[in-house]
């Protein structure tokens, strides 16, 4: 049987690719996760959104995020400034995760989607753009702006009792910003390859379905290579690709270890230190900074960093400990529920980093020399190994191979493709 098929990353399921009309979208007939959608917007339509977060990306970098007065000075930063006081203030592993997750990440992403669109909309292949497309579907679950966004709020909060603080042209860039990544989120590496395939610029290749080969998946084309070997090179874009991910259970496990080990010098140790004219220094744990908000009357906000610092990673950390002990119980509906909440997971993954970005911020505002000023200290670094950690064990975590256990309990199913379900969005 030849074609051109599709494969649903949540569960394997194989399905004939489709054509949809505009506002239609095809969901796995087997866990429902949505396969790919026919948007109202052609490549032109998206590099000019792509070009509008260029330009609100380099105004949010190089225009300060604030000013703060205090004590008759002034002080404003911009969130590269942020990380260079980090890294002068000692914590240079701090300083490296929010310059990479803050600016380098959310950059990358938007330089690659220009270069690729350009040329997609004249219906020629981009140059680079197997090499590309691997970067883009890496860099994406990185980019962490919106989180940054809501650090900054959550920062001019806690500044409210201690200085006047004054939002800088930085800090609308960067809610613009975050507007626009917010769409372009679903501009994955996938959604361009089918882009260049509308306009001309690649096509798909059809396949034949062997009952004697694997079909292999790959993540950043969406293209099916079959294969009598567990893992090969995509005959598209040639990605490393595997028919599943190998002792992914062993490896998610050690890394969720991990994450365990670090998550309690990270809630337990201060995340920073406050110094004030008088001499005085006070620590503030993260729970401590919770409740700082709440007796603000910013209780609003200290629900919101509640949940980013405490649910989100406990939430991780017992979903993907549940995974990994029960993920193959051979049952639909079970695994339905175990989908989900794998979803959960991937979606989830990045807020936690919020509390780190409000550290950062802090001590490049607050930084009045002997009289007023704020400090990392070893909770923060902590804190964000414990969000970068947990990130990298849901990536390796591999949902499919308790799917594979649905098919009459075999581990190699009939690998039939089925008719996707469209629907309208």
């Amino acid at each position: 049987m030849t074609g051109n098929y599709i494969a649903c990353h949540h569960c394997g399921q194989l399905h004939e690719r489709s054509a949809l009309v505009s506002g239609q979208r095809a969901s796995c007939v087997r866990c429902g996760t949505v396969l790919w959608s026919q948007g109202v917007l052609n490549s032109s339509a998206w590099l000019a959104i792509v070009l509008t977060a260029l330009i609100a990306f380099i105004i949010a970098s190089f225009m300060p995020v604030g000013t703060i007065s205090a004590v008759g000075l002034k002080s404003s930063s911009t969130f590269l400034e942020a990380v260079a006081a980090t890294w002068r203030a000692g914590y240079p592993s701090v300083a490296i995760m929010c310059f990479a997750t803050g600016f380098l990440m959310p950059l990358l992403d938007v330089l690659i989607l220009t270069w690729l669109l350009a040329f997609s909309r004249k219906g020629r292949r981009a140059p680079g753009l197997n090499q590309l497309s691997r970067w883009l579907h890496l860099v994406r679950p990185w980019a962490m702006v919106p989180v940054f966004m809501l650090g900054a709020l959550v920062a001019i909060v806690k500044l409210a009792d201690m200085a006047s603080l004054t939002p800088g042209a930085g800090l609308w860039a960067y809610a613009a910003l975050t507007f626009l990544l917010t769409g372009l989120s679903k501009l994955t590496s996938e959604r361009v390859w089918l882009l260049a395939e509308q306009d001309g610029a690649v096509k798909n290749i059809p396949v034949t379905i062997d009952q004697q080969q694997l079909p292999l998946d790959c993540e950043v084309c969406g293209q099916i290579t079959m294969s009598t070997e567990p893992e090969a090179s995509c005959q598209r874009c040639h990605n490393h690709v595997h028919f599943r991910k190998p002792a992914h259970k062993t490896r998610t496990l050690a890394i969720l270890l991990t994450a365990i080990i670090l998550y309690f010098p990270a809630n337990l140790y201060p995340v920073m230190i406050n110094t004030t004219v008088l001499g005085g220094t006070a620590s503030h744990t993260i729970l401590g900074g919770i409740l700082e908000l709440w007796n603000l009357g910013s209780w609003d906000l200290a629900l919101i960093v509640f949940v980013a610092s405490f649910v989100v990673p406990l939430t991780k950390i017992v979903i993907l400990g549940i995974l990994i002990g029960r993920s193959a119980q051979g049952r639909r509906d079970t695994m339905m529920r175990y989908t989900r909440m794998y979803q959960t997971v991937e979606l989830i993954g990045q807020w936690s980093m919020l509390d780190v970005f409000v550290v950062i911020l802090l001590t490049s505002l607050v930084n009045f020399g002997s009289l007023m000023s704020v400090r990392p200290d070893v909770g923060a670094a902590a804190f964000g190994m414990v969000v970068v950690v947990t990130m990298f064990a849901t990536m390796n975590f591999d949902i499919r191979k308790g799917w594979d256990q649905v098919d009459d309990n075999i581990e190699q199913p009939d690998y039939q493709p089925a008719p996707t379900a469209p629907t309208f969005s």
